[in-house]
């Protein structure tokens, strides 16, 4: 089973592609569906209604580029043969946010269809979310001084940590831990 991990990313990145190249049309059409089932009144659609669309449909687009080139698979034309898994689009960070994005502009488009212009505000979860993240992880520890590297270790705290850690080493060596003897020779 040589490169069982590379083969199982690439058949879960080949399933992600499919959603993501089904997730550029599929929101759309539904969206037109439940206007024309529900809200016919409101076809054809505004033209701030159609601004909104096409606004937030280009970083969807962006993004949903973005993580098929990231994340196909490539393989031998002639073989078959797994060439490349691309990387891997279940990972957390960067990648998890392009696909929160997707999801959002994905609900907002249904959404307006369904219930009219309004659940647009929705989108404003985004650089809502955005703003957290700057002030918990950059602003606050810059202006509050809290989070900071080395900041919260005091000298106390520091020695504190470090008897603690003798006194577990001195209770592993009384009881004829190797590993602790084989640090003492070192030493």
């Amino acid at each position: 089973m040589a490169n069982a991990s590379g083969k199982r990313i690439a058949n879960q990145n080949e399933t992600t592609v499919k959603t993501l190249r089904l997730g550029m049309f599929l929101p759309t059409v539904l969206s037109l569906l439940l206007r024309f089932l529900f809200r016919a009144s409101s076809l054809p659609p505004s033209k701030g209604s159609l601004a909104i669309y096409i606004v937030t449909f280009f970083p969807a687009f962006f993004l949903s580029n973005y993580l098929i080139k990231q994340g196909s698979p490539r393989r031998d034309p002639i073989t078959g043969t797994l060439i490349s898994s691309g990387e891997d689009l279940g990972q957390s960070g960067v990648t998890e946010w392009c696909f929160d994005i997707l999801y959002i502009t994905w609900a907002c488009q249904i959404g307006s269809g369904l219930f009219g212009e309004w659940f647009w505000w929705l989108y404003m979860v985004i650089p809502l979310y955005a703003v957290f993240k700057l002030w918990t992880s950059v602003i606050s520890p810059m202006v509050l001084g809290r989070g900071m590297p080395g900041a919260s270790d005091s000298p106390s705290d520091k020695e504190s940590i470090g008897r603690k850690r003798q006194e577990k080493l001195r209770k592993r060596q009384e009881k004829g831990d190797p590993r602790v003897r084989l640090q003492s020779v070192r030493k």
